[in-house]
């Protein structure tokens, strides 16, 4: 056996998530049938590697009559550990403890790029904290090959969790706690930077975190180069409720290479603050400020300064926006392939007319909730953007039968038409059935099926 084998180490045992009256546990004790009845992850309890063989009697006079070993015990190593490369978190932890091959194959570094922890029950922060301890083994106080973290839904993670991340996982590159509403802005700063090489971060639904910033140590310690010392390129902020223009200015002078930002339901986020963002963050592909209601014309102007970087645009429920901001977008955005203008009532034909001309790459388009779009609307985007793939056109009044047949007729390619609560025809969505074959069809029609 190698010198790892050898050692007593720590290996994640149930014992320490779960609650004592959980299905999977009897008086304190942990059952020996609570590995697949109960949901969640698993976190770690100290204890010796599983032994060499079995010396229970009874156990050991079966084995005798046990001639073959098992097929799974006939697989390579390389093998074994490809098994276990597709095995969450909680899953390799138990497989640690089936037996000596094993748990020198679960706790093969290569297989820890990776922990994902979910569940509103798991102590998260002992979990990290006792995961991170068994991985740092090798190499005291770090965890080199540690990659990514996800904590998802987690309500008991705390800033002493992200604190465990931030000392122990310097290599990390990807981060999510969405849902984990208990962290604050001391412990993201303290991930960010700790961690140099973190480019994806996901804190949407942490209704604390009001900015991402360096703390302040980091920033004396850096100056004056220190606002462009955050990696980060994917941000997501959706649902940070308190995050304000200020905050914004912040994040966009310290994210500078930001490419992927999501700001859905921010709702005091206003045209101010996207200013500040075009100033800094001049690379974003990706921005969706969908359901901030004070974003307006104005912050379509400064978003449009993106030009023929943006790719993605999400503003779903700005009411403030009309055909003045979207002329702004499809002017200077020409390479937009997708567009997410639901419940934007201020949008009307010569808005859709403008894009369509000049954003003929589209491949994705919401216009749902658009009374003023019309047939004529449609027609315009059926001769101009013959690439295009999904069109949501839920409770658009205006709409019928006859602007669907100019679609379908144009644009071979759709896969997905969304058409609820529009008064279309049964013969209009059997025309465009049969012109895209490939097409789904959600509809609110009892006679078409």
């Amino acid at each position: 056996d190698s010198d790892l084998s050898m050692r007593t180490l720590s290996t994640p045992s149930p014992a320490l998530i779960f609650p004592p009256n959980s299905p999977g546990f009897q008086n304190g004790r942990g059952s020996s049938t609570s590995s697949s009845s109960v949901t969640g992850e698993t976190v770690a309890m100290v204890h010796s590697p599983p032994p060499t063989r079995l010396t229970h009697p009874l156990i050991r006079l079966a084995s005798k009559h046990q001639k073959e070993q098992a097929n799974i015990d006939r697989l390579p190593d390389h093998s074994m550990l490809q098994i276990f490369s597709f095995l969450p978190t909680n899953q390799l932890c138990r497989c640690a403890r089936v037996c000596r091959r094993w748990y020198n194959l679960a706790w093969d570094p290569r297989l820890w790029r990776t922990i994902r922890l979910t569940g509103e029950t798991i102590n998260v922060d002992r979990a990290l904290k006792v995961l991170t301890r068994r991985l740092c083994q090798d190499t005291p106080n770090v965890c080199l090959m540690l990659e990514t973290v996800i904590v998802s839904g987690c309500r008991r993670l705390t800033d002493r969790g992200l604190y465990t991340i931030a000392q122990c996982c310097p290599e990390l590159r990807r981060l999510e706690v969405s849902g984990c509403y208990n962290i604050s802005n001391e412990a993201v700063f303290d991930v960010v930077s700790l961690c140099p090489n973190l480019e994806h971060l996901d804190v949407s639904g942490c209704s604390k975190v009001t900015c991402i910033s360096l703390t302040r140590e980091a920033s004396i310690k850096l100056s004056p180069l220190h606002g462009k010392q955050i990696s980060i390129r994917y941000l997501d902020m959706t649902d940070c409720f308190v995050l304000e223009d200020e905050g914004l200015h912040t994040i966009a002078a310290h994210c500078t290479q930001l490419t992927h930002l999501y700001l859905r339901r921010c709702v005091r986020i206003t045209d101010e603050g996207l200013r500040y963002l075009m100033i800094y963050c001049t690379s974003i592909k990706e921005l969706s400020v969908s359901d901030c209601r004070f974003v307006s014309d104005f912050g379509m102007r400064e978003i449009a300064k993106l030009e023929s970087r943006l790719r993605y645009l999400s503003i779903a429920h700005c009411g403030r926006i009309t055909d003045v901001g979207v002329r702004y977008i499809a002017k200077y955005c020409s390479k937009l392939r997708y567009l997410n203008a639901r419940g934007c009532e201020g949008i009307t034909d010569h808005g859709v007319e403008y894009l369509a001309k000049n954003c003929t790459k589209l491949k994705s388009l919401d216009i749902g909730k658009c009374p003023l779009v019309s047939d004529t609307g449609l027609e315009f985007l059926a001769l101009n953007c013959f690439n295009l793939k999904r069109l949501s056109l839920k409770s658009c009044e205006s709409i019928t039968g006859q602007g669907l047949q100019i679609v379908a007729a144009n644009c071979f390619d759709l896969q997905m038409l969304n058409v609820q609560d529009c008064e279309v025809s049964v013969d209009a969505l059997r025309f465009v059935k049969r012109h895209c074959k490939r097409c789904i069809i959600e509809h609110t029609n009892p006679a078409f099926f």
